[in-house]
């Protein structure tokens, strides 16, 4: 089962990518087909039911043209300064 925190940051997540799919006029199945994820799959993400691998987030990304911590913008319990 997944703790608290972890459904928190799914959420976020899902908010996040719903909301830069649709500031990109997009639906489900039209970033589906650009990134080349499954639109059940994002469609899961996006209402909190499905969890995330790393190449599935940087697809996603790729395909709403977009870098990955753009959809990871959720809150930690630590802040760590991004390295460049």
């Amino acid at each position: 089962a997944l703790k608290e925190i972890d459904k928190i940051r799914l959420k976020q997540f899902g908010d996040n990518l719903k909301k830069l799919r649709e500031a990109r006029g997009l639906s489900v199945r039209e970033l589906a087909s650009q990134c080349d994820v499954d639109f059940s799959k994002i469609n899961k993400l996006e209402n909190n039911k499905g969890n995330i691998t790393l190449t599935t987030l940087f697809e996603l990304a790729e395909g709403l043209g977009v870098h990955p911590s753009s959809l990871l913008n959720t809150k930690y319990k630590h802040q760590i300064p991004l390295l460049n």
